[in-house]
């Protein structure tokens, strides 16, 4: 679509100003927005291999709390977890990835002097292993969700970045062309029509100019 100017040369100038400015703007969102997909399939990568290795060990972690409760009294189970030996924080910081802050969590565990929550003379070894294997999930989860949170970080800036690309590719850039294109021309006529009549004033001067003779 055309823009509505006025077709002068100055504007013509402007116009050829912001085509250059447009076209280098375009290569480089588009570069970043390429980057940023890269460093988006990494990211899903790692997210997806963690996901599973993590729903594996809790699913392995649950058949251990399993096999441990049917060796003690659902009442012994209770008690014995009633009171947890381990406490955890978690500090919320920032990152960038493409200048786009993503979330950074930082795992912070205090453990009491006693290593599992409840007397052994309550359960079995079974309840340690089980203990433990919990434990180590922990850490793994919280990576899992800074990871999810910033996947869809990523993935809402890239479609702003991938909207703004196409608004530049298609819209602005076309529109930029084809009103240099459309000045030109223009430019080109009125150039045609000011020699047609210079031509016009000359030969009537010329031919004024023999009749006085």
């Amino acid at each position: 679509m055309r823009l509505n100017v006025n077709p002068t040369r100055m504007e013509l100038g402007k116009l050829k100003a912001r085509l250059k400015t447009a076209t280098r703007g375009h290569k480089l969102l588009k570069d970043k927005t390429d980057e940023m997909i890269r460093r988006f399939s990494d990211i899903i990568r790692e997210d997806k291999a963690l996901r599973d290795s993590l729903e594996t060990e809790i699913a392995g972690t649950l058949k251990k709390f399993s096999f441990a409760r049917t060796l003690a009294s659902k009442s012994d189970i209770e008690l014995a977890f009633a009171m947890p030996a381990v406490s955890v924080e978690i500090d919320c910081d920032v990152k960038t990835v493409m200048n786009v802050p993503v979330p950074k969590l930082t795992l912070t565990k205090t453990e009491s002097k006693d290593k599992y929550p409840y007397s052994f003379g309550f359960l079995t070894g079974e309840a340690d292993v089980a203990v433990d294997a919990a434990g180590a999930l922990i850490e793994k989860m919280v990576k899992l969700a800074e990871l999810e949170k910033s996947v869809a970080m990523l993935a809402d800036e890239i479609e702003k970045s991938k909207r703004r690309v196409n608004a530049l590719e298609y819209v602005m850039i076309p529109n930029l062309q084809e009103t240099i294109k459309y000045i030109g021309m223009k430019l080109e006529e009125n150039d045609r029509s000011s020699r047609v009549r210079l031509m016009k004033v000359k030969s009537m001067m010329l031919a004024e100019g023999s009749d006085g003779r």
